[in-house]
């Protein structure tokens, strides 16, 4: 991808835009808060090049952004505080944690493995008419270099992305300018970032809000060592298959295990991290006792998020 044009956010616009998102591009748009980076949250390699373009190293949840609280029932179980609070705030700069639908077809990807999703039903009308125009799930961090001030106008987002992603819908600039705010609803309600939505508003709803969550039950990710972890122990760096062990390779000279395992044979790492998930489970379910090996994966770009989940799933388990 050489040059990242800048659409117009009338119809041709948004039609375009969509068509690159149906392609398994990524396209950076508008919302109240600031400009997201969207991409198909049901599609694998669309996700993992989301990760590649902002440079994140971590595999962290992305939000999924939705058109209205029909299509979020849709990927979402709703109880009746969280019906309540989507009735309230949505759409608009709010982001709930909810349980995930096992049927709902989302990349583990945008999950971090999890079994909850965040949701979010934004009200910019440019976000609307790509989500309608669209017609699916989008997940879309904020489209900037990870580490960097979240992006505000278009050109924001071109200082830092031109060139890694299709396409800009130039909005104008976001009347919110901070994040949405984050609220965990899987069990207690819990703030997990504050945003554009105050917690008091929310308090008033739904009573006192805990902040931050809870190491012994994290409802967000990175709060433990040992997360994403299979049932079969892991063994990180292996160079060759070993007797009892199930083998999963990297690149054409770590070949493939026994039963034809490998992250990417070709060593390609957007493939590696659109498979990472789903082959973790698969290995698992494999396994049949003996220890899973993985073969060793470039710490650069996104190996680097790679292998952060790997060391977690290899972690000690208490």
């Amino acid at each position: 991808m050489t040059e990242t044009p800048t659409l117009s956010p009338d119809a041709e616009g948004i039609a375009r835009a969509a068509g690159l998102l149906c392609d398994g591009g990524l396209v950076a748009f508008p919302t109240e808060t600031v400009y997201g980076l969207g991409g198909d949250a049901r599609d694998d390699r669309a996700v993992a090049r989301i990760f590649e373009a902002k440079g994140r190293p971590h595999f962290n949840p992305l939000i999924v952004h939705l058109p209205d609280l029909a299509a979020v029932e849709r990927i979402a179980l709703l109880d009746d505080r969280a019906r309540a609070v989507a009735e309230r705030f949505w759409p608009g700069p709010l982001t709930l944690v909810l349980p995930l639908r096992p049927d709902a077809g989302i990349s583990p990807l945008v999950t971090a493995g999890l079994n909850s999703v965040a949701v979010r039903v934004p009200v910019h009308p440019v976000a609307q008419a790509l989500l309608r125009d669209f017609g699916g799930p989008l997940a879309a961090p904020s489209a900037n270099p990870s580490g960097r001030v979240s992006p505000t106008r278009a050109a924001h987002v071109l200082e830092g992305l031109a060139g890694r992603i299709a396409a800009v819908v130039d909005g104008g600039a976001c009347a919110v300018g901070v994040e949405s705010t984050i609220l965990g609803l899987v069990d207690t309600p819990v703030l997990l970032r504050p945003g554009g939505v105050p917690v008091e508003a929310l308090e008033a709803l739904l009573g006192p809000i805990a902040s931050g969550g809870d190491a012994a039950k994290p409802s967000s990710p990175g709060q433990l060592l040992s997360h994403y972890a299979p049932e079969a122990p892991v063994r990180l760096n292996v160079t060759a298959p070993e007797a009892g062990m199930l083998f999963v390779g990297f690149g054409p000279g770590a070949g493939q295990g026994a039963g034809g395992l490998s992250l990417s044979p070709l060593g390609d790492l957007v493939e590696a991290a659109a498979a990472l998930f789903h082959l973790l489970r698969q290995a698992d379910a494999l396994a049949a006792g003996r220890v899973i090996g993985f073969a060793p994966v470039p710490e650069t770009g996104l190996g680097r998020a790679i292998n952060d989940r790997l060391r977690r799933a290899a972690a000690p388990r208490g």
